[in-house]
């Protein structure tokens, strides 16, 4: 059992006005909140041992490359990596993602296959259409159904001895699809196929296992899991990470330099150019810490039952349309849905004014909104410090708006 109250005060913002009214925040799925052990370790670092990593012999520079390579080691023990090195640091999901698609690009070749689900962030749609304009790889899709969920009978279809690359998320943003992961997974690998899984809406609910699930290259960004912006990984599995090119060339990622030759530094070195977002890897290492200290089945059984409440609470008001899987098991616990006849983004602006925060629009997932013919969705997105007094407050707004606009 989670202790709410006790958590949420350790959240400083959740104690904010918006508009006069006590904030209700459930825009969770585009970013978190940050408890005050994170931001302690921001403002720890920049008071006490602000310094370049890696590279420096003074007493600073060790001090923060020792806090930054434990953060990687909290990562990686978090994630189950078999080594330490398979966990690259990036900016966040989307940058994790164009450097895998980079990578292949010296690996595919015309007519080669790579396909897609169609519950993507666009994050993970389109580099790998630029991908296919550059190699003359062809995309294919895994289709939908009316529940939200992936077609597997068509993804059998789809595998072929062509397939190369398979990519899907591990929950969808837009409706909160738990997509089925370990099957999608070793399909692909029975013909042959790397996976690449976006888990930057699982993370914040769950715990991933990437040596169980087997799986080839995984990614997610600190920011949607109580950590800082600008700031996320890369797994992948040593094999893969030694095929792949250098992403990006500058410092730190480079063994030896002449102007005849360069040659390149070991992982996970090889894919850090530069210098890196030092306190946001220490940051996202204080917010692992954080949520392991809470506890992810604490955090998945009660995010189920706020699912739950929420789900009942807003069918009660008439002509509510909810999105995604039916079966909540499912679903993690985001509430995508529509009134009929209100257009999202005048509902959103309503209950704003409310001090309710939600998402409205097609929360870069295009392709689901086309497939519903809808403009978008009120994307309500729960988090272990979201309470059901909270729910009731947006589900009244809702109602007020509901009335306004009617």
């Amino acid at each position: 059992m989670l202790d709410i109250q006790k958590i949420r005060s350790q959240f400083p913002i959740l104690s904010e006005q918006i508009n006069g009214k006590p904030l209700v925040y459930f825009d969770n799925g585009a970013t978190s909140q940050k408890p005050q052990a994170v931001i302690d370790s921001i403002v720890d670092y920049y008071s006490k041992y602000n310094a370049n990593i890696h590279r420096g012999v003074h007493t600073l520079s060790q001090l923060a490359t020792d806090a930054y390579e434990q953060a990687r080691i909290k990562i990686q023990k978090h994630f189950n990596a078999k080594e330490t090195y398979e966990i690259i640091f990036t900016s966040g999901t989307t940058e994790s993602i164009n450097l895998v698609a980079n990578g292949f690009e010296s690996i595919l070749v015309k007519g080669d296959e790579i396909i897609v689900s169609a519950l993507e962030h666009h994050s993970n749609i389109v580099p790998w259409q630029m991908l296919c304009e550059k190699t003359g790889a062809v995309l294919k899709v895994i289709p939908m159904n009316i529940h939200g969920e992936l077609i597997m009978e068509e993804y059998d279809k789809l595998l072929t001895n062509k397939t190369k690359l398979v990519f899907c998320n591990h929950i969808s943003n837009a409706l909160g699809t738990i997509n089925p992961i370990e099957k999608i997974i070793k399909k692909a690998h029975d013909v042959g196929a790397a996976v690449l899984i976006d888990g930057a809406q699982a993370c914040p609910h769950l715990r991933p296992d990437v040596q169980a699930l087997n799986v080839d290259f995984y990614v997610t960004s600190a920011h949607k899991m109580c950590g800082p912006t600008g700031v996320g990984i890369l797994y992948g599995k040593q094999e893969w990470l030694r095929k792949l090119p250098p992403y990006k060339g500058g410092g730190e990622m480079i063994a030896t330099v002449t102007f005849e030759k360069t040659t390149y530094a070991d992982l996970p070195h090889k894919f850090e150019a530069g210098t890196p977002n030092i306190c946001g890897g220490i940051a996202f290492g204080a917010a692992i810490d954080y949520m392991n200290d809470i506890g992810f089945d604490d955090i998945e059984a009660y995010e189920n039952e706020l699912l739950t409440y929420g789900t009942k609470k807003l069918l009660e008001i008439e002509g509510v349309i909810i999105y995604g899987p039916n079966d909540l098991s499912k679903k993690a616990s985001v509430l995508s849905f529509n009134i009929n006849g209100i257009h999202p983004y005048d509902i959103g602006t309503i209950i704003d004014k409310l001090g309710v925060a939600v998402r409205t629009g097609h929360h870069c997932a295009q392709p689901i909104m086309d497939f519903y013919k809808i403009p978008g969705t009120i994307r309500a997105s729960l988090a272990f410090y979201n309470t059901k007094e909270e729910i009731d407050i947006f589900v009244e707004a809702v109602k007020k708006a509901k009335i306004m606009l009617s």
